[in-house]
């Protein structure tokens, strides 16, 4: 049987698709390369033994958001050294954490419309606010109108000269 030869692109790039956060099994980079699951575990153990973290070939966990919020509890009070070590023995990245650690902030922050300055609107200033809009935009409009009769007035004016009778 003839050995095939892969490029060192191609070993990095499987390599990465099995590390955190994809954890890709090998069986699915197989299938989907059709680089043999022999080639990928043996690629894989020897990336573990350089001192790489290469998870072993268990499916990806699905993190409940109740496992999401403990995590969030167990690294607040943690350095970032330790939150990077805690997230590697995990198999997610610390921009996972800290995008759980966010939602768990805004968790209960969903009262209402919030306006710019991260404030809180209530109903009768939406409707002041909604009110105060349109009467905006009918002055906005009743400007460009006015404008657009004084610039045909003044092309008018331009091609017939000016009328002094009217």
């Amino acid at each position: 049987m003839k050995q095939i030869r892969y490029t060192p692109e191609q070993k990095l790039w499987a390599l990465e698709q099995m590390k955190p956060p994809l954890n890709r099994t090998v069986v699915e980079l197989a299938k989907e390369t059709g680089i043999t699951a022999v080639t990928l575990r043996t690629w894989r153990d020897a990336a573990r033994q350089e001192g790489q973290c290469v998870p072993a070939g268990q499916p990806r966990e699905r993190w409940s958001s109740t496992k999401k919020f403990q995590a969030v509890l167990q690294t607040a009070p943690l350095s970032e050294e330790e939150i990077a070590t805690y997230c590697r023995t995990r198999g997610i990245l610390p921009e996972q954490l800290q995008q759980w650690r966010q939602a768990c902030e805004q968790a209960n922050g969903g009262a209402g419309p919030v306006h710019e300055q991260g404030r809180v609107i209530s109903a009768d200033t939406q409707q002041q606010l909604r009110n105060l809009e349109r009467e905006l935009q009918r002055k906005t409009e009743a400007l460009a109108e006015a404008a657009a009769l004084l610039v045909l007035r003044k092309k008018a004016d331009a091609i017939w000269g000016k009328d002094e009778d009217v």
